[in-house]
């Protein structure tokens, strides 16, 4: 089986193909430029240095939101494009799930945060031990309110189940923002991930890609939208 993840849902773009568990290719940016520029070149690149054919692809995995809507956008048009030209499967991941996916193994909870300004983060609360567990769906939330849950949740778990509190490990782009916030407010053993696991990565998306791919849940391209999950600062502004 192989692969395509795409994801630009962040300030990284990081595309990269997975074939039976190996990555194959991957390619990431955080530097500057603007995902119209580097997505594309990307994909180019890594396609031809893998001597791949995208006619090998069995699909075609994209971070489905939220994010940036104008990296949502990019990314979409790319994987629909490539996907009609083709005529594979798209895998819609959600953007918390497939980020927290770099945490594959860890103990404990995982908490991807992505800024969204004004004290709001897109986040979801998860395991991750041979797939995603949802304990809390991706969604917009006040970083105090996200720390308020997690500690209640641990609380309720630890007096149901016994034993020590389970910890959490955050990531993603809102933990440079929000990490005093963290520190502070937060009732549990925690921990940062490490630089290599805390952004979005094209390898991520490829792997839990690929799972979904063997449950089936896949779509048609044409079928395929981003999940912004709340309107963008222009439409708020128009209202």
């Amino acid at each position: 089986m192989k692969i395509l993840g795409i994801d630009s849902s962040g300030m990284v773009a990081s595309v990269a193909i997975v074939q039976d568990d190996v990555i194959i290719a991957e390619y990431t940016m955080n530097h500057k430029k603007t995902h119209s520029e580097t997505l594309l070149p990307m994909i180019d690149e890594i396609v031809k240095t893998s001597e791949t054919k995208l006619e090998e692809l069995d699909a075609i995995a994209i971070a489905a939101g939220p994010g940036s809507f104008t990296g949502l956008r990019i990314g979409a048009a790319t994987a629909k494009g490539l996907a009609m030209a083709v005529d594979k499967p798209i895998i819609p991941i959600k953007t918390c799930e497939g980020l927290a996916f770099n945490m594959w193994g860890a103990e404990g909870l995982v908490c991807p945060i992505i800024d969204a300004r004004r004290n709001q983060v897109y986040t979801g609360l998860y395991r991750v031990k041979g797939n995603v567990e949802v304990i809390l769906e991706q969604q917009p939330m006040d970083i105090h309110e996200l720390i308020e849950y997690i500690n209640d949740y641990s609380k309720q778990r630890e007096a149901s189940e016994g034993g020590p509190a389970e910890g959490v490990t955050f990531l993603g782009d809102g933990v440079a923002i929000y990490q005093d916030v963290i520190w502070k407010e937060i009732d549990i053993p925690c921990q940062m991930a490490p630089a290599m696991m805390n952004r979005q990565r094209g390898a991520s998306i490829a792997s839990y890609g690929e799972l979904l791919y063997k449950e089936g849940k896949y779509i048609n391209a044409d079928d395929f939208a981003p999940e912004y999950l709340r309107k963008s600062q222009a439409e708020r502004v128009r209202e």
